[in-house]
């Protein structure tokens, strides 16, 4: 059962994605085309760390009893959610940045309409991931700490920041409202608390997949920054920027789950 003390992580991943997109409040629409990669470059970097220490090694130790075998949860969970991710990806009409033509099912929906519904797609194992380490607090059968899940909704929360002045601006430049754009963007993230609060559902009465569930949204997550993020992170110019907007992301979550977990 959700309890007041957990409800605040799940609602912090929703929070940064709309101080993110209310950045299309003060700033114009063409800044989008300058700090897009950037953004991007950051936003992997947080999920990548995060997906390790906050998601694989903590599934491996879970996982310990099984002795020889304990590599399995983590590559089972890790392989199947990236097939979770593949399968949304093919069925879930949306539009990247950058790009001219929309993936998933033929669908009459907008451009705008298709950006929102890819920034909701790769928003849906960010919740996963709060959900299943709330859960893991929520019970106190696995070890997973409430520091150690606050580091990672905050981490998350970072990134979604970028993200969602990324997904903002772009709506914007579009020729929407800055109201409409704004909207558009914040609406995106509540799709994390959704997945998160379904998560801790499913592992209400099933806490002996918890350590594929780690795994698994790991592999969701790390699905996302390679077939999305790092490719927009480095369209145009500016890569050797998102490069180091990578690495200074990878650190910082790294530092938050190790001085918080």
């Amino acid at each position: 059962m959700i309890t007041m003390n957990t409800l605040p992580l799940l609602l912090l991943p929703a929070l940064g994605t709309i101080l993110g997109a209310a950045v299309v409040l003060v700033l114009k629409a063409e800044a989008a085309k300058r700090i897009q990669n950037i953004l991007l470059g950051f936003a992997s970097g947080v999920m990548v760390a995060a997906a390790v220490w906050s998601l694989l090694i903590p599934s491996l130790e879970e996982a310990a009893p099984m002795g020889a075998f304990a590599w399995v949860p983590a590559v089972v969970g890790f392989l199947v959610g990236v097939g979770f991710m593949l399968l949304l990806d093919m069925l879930i009409p949306h539009l990247h940045l950058n790009s001219e033509k929309p993936e998933g099912m033929r669908s009459t929906l907008g451009r705008s309409s298709m950006l929102v519904l890819a920034v909701v797609l790769h928003n849906i194992p960010e919740g996963m991931a709060v959900g299943v380490v709330a859960a893991g607090v929520l019970t106190g059968e696995v070890g997973m700490s409430m520091a150690g899940a606050l580091a990672l909704a905050i981490g998350i929360a970072v990134q979604n920041i970028p993200e969602g002045a990324v997904i903002s601006l772009p709506l914007r430049a579009q020729g929407n409202s800055r109201g409409k754009a704004f909207l558009y963007g914040a609406l995106s993230g509540v799709v994390e608390p959704v997945a998160a609060i379904l998560t801790i559902i499913f592992l209400d009465s099933l806490m002996v997949v918890f350590p594929y569930m780690l795994s698994f949204a790991a592999g969701a997550m790390i699905y996302v920054v390679v077939e999305e993020l790092i490719p927009e992170s480095h369209s145009g110019r500016h890569s050797n920027a998102s490069t180091i907007s990578f690495a200074i992301g990878f650190a910082l979550m790294m530092v938050l789950d190790v001085a918080l977990g």
